[in-house]
């Protein structure tokens, strides 16, 4: 199904404001907003502000250090460093309470591309997300997911042991009005980089509280996939890493931390 035919948006912008719906809620409770949420809405208004013709976004990381409760939000942004080839800006989003999270993007500009060959991160054995029919379940996570076993065959869940990766796709708008940009698209999926990185045996036994991207380009289409590249964890603390696709290949990796919480 289409992005946005049958799906309330997350957000109405009210005056200067961002209102949350009810199914902006997260997995960890039903009266905490979704962290994946405010990553996507500072990615919104940063790309809204400060993209430029030739700038590619290099970087997107996210602090998640405050629980939100379903409140209107409001999102200021700050343009730090303003060069030839760099563009720095920092984003922070607060609510009744005070500040919830913030955000920093590097945007690199774009030219040409050097000679010479370098190891890359190979091709995605996956199958292609046009072929595999409806998402087992959408559920918690409010948007289609596809996790693929590791014999390439769709799964209800994460496997247990193993690599974990997944198609994800978005099936509600952010905000009410505005189709996804790719930017915003990759962010809200890269959140996912700490579950697919630090699910266990025990189900979810971690909550992240950053997520940090680097992509070499932006994806193609509406489908991002996640795959698991690293996990290590101790006295309850976790650090994750993940290669982020689309259908046509790597596009940049995610790396996340994570403290110990009860499982969802």
């Amino acid at each position: 199904m289409a992005q946005g035919e049958d799906f309330e948006p997350f957000f109405t912008v009210v005056r200067d404001e961002l209102v949350p719906g009810p199914h902006a809620r997260s997995p960890w409770s039903d009266q905490m907003l979704h962290g994946r949420l405010l990553g996507g809405l500072m990615a919104r208004t940063i790309e809204r502000d400060h993209a430029g013709e030739g700038l590619h976004f290099a970087r997107f990381t996210v602090d998640l250090y405050r629980n939100s409760p379903l409140i209107p939000l409001r999102i200021e942004t700050t343009r730090i460093r303003d060069g030839r080839r760099i563009r720095v800006v920092d984003a922070a989003i607060t609510g009744g309470n005070g500040p919830v999270a913030r955000a920093s993007a590097v945007l690199l500009r774009r030219g040409a591309q050097p000679d010479g060959e370098i190891w890359t991160a190979p091709a995605w054995d996956a199958p292609d997300p046009g072929t595999l029919g409806p998402a087992p379940s959408r559920g918690w996570a409010s948007f289609d997911m596809w996790p693929i076993d590791p014999e390439g065959k769709v799964g209800e869940g994460f496997a247990v042991g193993g690599r974990h990766r997944a198609w994800l796709r978005e099936t509600h708008p952010l905000v009410a009005g505005e189709a996804l940009s790719p930017l915003v698209r990759v962010v809200l999926a890269a959140d996912m980089a700490s579950p697919i990185a630090h699910f266990s045996s025990a189900g979810l036994m971690f909550i992240n509280a950053d997520y940090s991207l680097n992509l070499s380009r932006l994806p193609l289409g509406d489908a991002v996939g996640i795959e698991g590249a690293g996990h290590l964890s101790d006295e309850g603390i976790a650090v994750g890493q993940c290669v982020m696709y689309d259908t046509a290949g790597p596009i940049g990796f995610c790396a996340t931390s994570a403290v110990a919480n009860s499982a969802m």
